[in-house]
């Protein structure tokens, strides 16, 4: 980053904090999520928000190897008291906290004191493969759902806020306050809600936003479950997105949708392959078919996924794809006849929100540009219940298990470098140990309010 760049962010800071004092913040968080998937945050006033965005705030490089109970592990590159590194806040995204009166937020770039982006960076990792994607013509547009359950009071155990039957419109008239300040508070901040909902489980809801570029979206998942926490803090509840609230529940899912474009083209649609789907279109989604037991360790990556990951949950457990088939990993979204051109998609079942949202995409991306070099077909679609067939492979049933195939991975470590891949596997191996001889019950309840 050379002086003239840091004389550039100085100055759109200063604009951009004329707009936000007149509306009376006071403060900036800025804000990264760790391997773990936990959103850390450093704070500064608004009339330092110049030099931050110009010279970034510091920060030690050992969150990369925090565990989700904030103990730290050592890899070979990260770990440890020593480094610092500069956050240096993306101020196109700067956006008002509202349920945080004074607060308003945005996501930071890490990079080292010469200047140089971190090596462990997930948005700039994120960055990276959109360039590499956009080089040979390609674009995706990209969502997050996000499912959360919320509890009445401040304890650690869980008591569902809402009583009312799963999907029920009960549920929406118990909190009808709580849900409009949800999207009241994420419109201001100018977060498109496309819909929002009651869930399955216990206090369960769940929420949809426009697609974006692969970055906006990442950036907006986190808005986005920072503001749900924020409201619920405020109508005196407690949010989670944990992948499992109870041992004997239905978990928070963390689905990602996915569409590759061309030249302004929907590459899921308007082809002659299955359902209309374009051979680009086609070979995408099979590179990150293919590599999905390995991107568990990045899109499933608690020891907590795995108590959500099962069959007959909707969860994504069987390595295979479907048109609109909801227990299938990988479920082809065709939209109505009328905007398919437009709407046609695939979604990721089986990650959850315990992913850091930048690294579970650069790895999407990644093995979906795999596929695209290699010209890969899908299999044959799964049009039944997998679990009523005999011949459909299971995703990995434990963290354990996952871990290897991350590692050993050509396409992920040719991704992600070494750094990346050492560092992953080490907080996951580090988690592992944390929550070994656990029960199911116990694994729920001391990840419950982590994420």
């Amino acid at each position: 980053m050379d002086q003239q760049e840091r004389t550039r962010r100085a100055d759109l800071a200063r604009d951009k904090a004329r707009g936000l004092e007149a509306k009376g913040v006071t403060g900036v968080a800025v804000t990264w999520v760790d391997t773990s998937g936990i959103t850390r945050v450093k704070a500064v006033p608004l009339a330092r928000l110049a030099h931050a965005a110009a010279w970034g705030i510091g920060a030690s490089p050992v969150f990369d190897a925090f565990l989700l109970d904030d103990s730290i592990v050592q890899g070979e590159f990260a770990g440890g008291p020593v480094g610092d590194l500069r956050l240096h806040p993306d101020l196109t995204r700067l956006a008002p906290l509202v349920p945080l009166p004074g607060w308003a937020w945005a996501p930071a770039d890490r990079f080292d004191q010469d200047g140089e982006p971190h090596p462990l960076d997930a948005r700039h990792l994120l960055r990276r493969e959109v360039l590499r994607l956009a080089t040979d013509g390609y674009q995706v547009r990209t969502a997050f759902e996000v499912e959360w359950a919320a509890s009445v009071g401040g304890g650690d155990d869980f008591t569902p806020a809402c009583a009312g039957p799963a999907y029920g419109m009960t549920r929406l008239t118990e909190r009808a306050g709580y849900l409009r300040d949800i999207v009241g508070a994420l419109t201001t901040a100018g977060v498109q809600v496309v819909q929002i909902h009651p869930e399955y489980a216990a206090g369960q809801y769940e929420i949809s936003v426009a697609e974006d570029t692969p970055v906006g979206a990442a950036d907006t998942a986190v808005l986005v479950r920072e503001t749900i926490r924020a409201v619920s803090q405020n109508h005196g509840l407690r949010a989670t997105f944990s992948p499992k609230v109870l041992a004997d529940g239905v978990g928070n899912g963390g689905h990602i949708h996915l569409s590759l474009w061309r030249g302004g083209v929907n590459l899921m649609s308007g082809g002659n392959g299955p359902y209309g789907l374009t051979p680009a279109g086609q070979a995408f989604a099979a590179g990150i078919l293919s590599h999905l037991p390995a991107l568990l360790a990045v899109g499933a990556p608690s020891v907590a996924s795995y108590l959500r990951l099962v069959p007959s949950h909707w969860a994504g457990a069987f390595a295979c794809w479907g048109l609109e088939n909801r227990e299938a990993a990988l479920r082809f979204v065709p939209g109505a006849t009328g905007e398919r051109a437009t709407a046609a998609n695939f979604e990721v079942k089986c990650f959850d929100a315990a992913a850091n949202p930048y690294l579970a995409l650069a790895a999407l991306l990644a093995t979906g540009r795999s596929g695209l070099t290699t010209r890969a077909v899908l299999p044959a679609p799964v049009d039944v219940d997998p679990v009523t067939l005999t011949d459909q492979p299971r995703l990995p049933t434990s963290l354990d298990a996952v871990l290897p195939l991350f590692t050993e991975d050509p396409v992920l470590t040719e991704a992600f470098g070494e750094a990346v891949i050492d560092t992953v596997a080490t907080v996951r191996r580090g988690e592992i140990a944390l929550f070994e001889n656990a029960t199911p019950e116990e694994i729920a309840a001391r990840t419950r309010w982590r994420h």
